[in-house]
């Protein structure tokens, strides 16, 4: 066993370092401010600093500074060559034959994959079936539920918008209902609701997951039906804002226009010619959009 690999499974080798390193893995390709990292996990910030250092020394993870702020990312080679290590004796040396870890969005193979396909009237991957989205933030009282109104009509018939929370607050926000009616969305059938939902044996059949809260994404989520294609897209969470009513509902404003733009590119998107690799990379693309400044809320 090479030093580099025995390195590497004795950073893994305690509860707080394997919980910061799978909470890097569920936010990749992006990097997270240690302090949220903290609070995420409930580490006091000097045990978290030595803990850190031994990811880093190992060459799991990587740390950049932003002003006065250390964000720091899973470095996702290193992480997928710790991987095949592990695997590289199976099946008598050929991993490839059980491949039983491999990443399946970062295979170069088209989308949907070929055994994950429904039945189509045409040869027209992507575009003949209602494609299931899910929006998921902690509270599902504001964000999520916007994206899921915004989803049901930008997507013209092409996609289901659904939404989620891990910890449900029990109805949506009145500012961000108030600003959905006030652009003419019907707003009828929007409840809060737990993720556990769409983990159910019945659930909807998900193709994609999009986080749109730091929080949820640092969360490990429920395994979703179908292997959907998951990203984070996160926004600053418009509930959280103090202030007076219009600073507040302001806020609510700016949360749509970056949930209405990043939707918008989504749907733009031409599925049915992109392999899952570039999906992906579409995808996390997506949540570093900005909504275009001075853009009016769309009537």
């Amino acid at each position: 066993m090479e030093l580099k690999e025995v390195t590497a499974l004795a950073a893994l080798a305690h509860p707080t370092r394997l919980a910061i390193f799978r909470l890097l893995v569920r936010r990749a390709p992006g990097d997270v401010p240690a302090g949220e990292i903290a609070a995420a996990l409930g580490v006091r910030a000097n045990t978290l600093s030595q803990q850190l250092a031994q990811l880093s020394h190992a060459g799991l993870i990587a740390a950049e500074r932003q002003g006065r702020s250390i964000r720091y990312r899973v470095v996702a080679e290193e992480a997928r060559h710790l991987v095949r290590f592990l695997v590289a004796d199976c099946c008598k040396g050929r991993p490839d034959l059980c491949d039983p870890l491999e990443v399946r969005a970062l295979r170069r193979q088209p989308w949907p994959a070929p055994e994950e396909e429904r039945e189509m009237s045409t040869d027209n991957k992507g575009e003949d079936w209602i494609l299931n989205v899910l929006f998921l933030c902690t509270g599902n009282s504001a964000r999520s539920l916007m994206a899921e109104a915004i989803l049901n009509r930008v997507g013209q018939g092409r996609f289901q918008g659904f939404s989620a929370g891990s910890m449900p607050r029990g109805e949506p926000h009145a500012f961000a209902m108030d600003l959905l009616r006030r652009l003419n969305y019907p707003t009828g059938g929007l409840r809060t609701k737990s993720w556990d939902e769409f983990a159910a044996a019945d659930a909807p059949r998900l193709d994609f997951v999009f986080t749109v809260c730091d929080q949820a994404a640092n969360e490990a989520c429920p395994v979703w039906p179908g292997q959907p294609m998951t990203a984070h897209w996160g926004l600053p969470d418009p509930v959280q804002v103090a202030g007076s009513e219009t600073e507040r509902r302001l806020a609510f404003a700016e949360a749509y226009r970056g949930l209405f733009n990043r939707i918008s590119i989504f749907t733009s998107l031409p599925l049915a010619s992109l392999d899952r690799l570039s999906l992906q990379r579409r995808l996390d693309e997506i949540g570093t959009a900005q909504a275009p400044a001075g853009d009016r809320l769309p009537a």
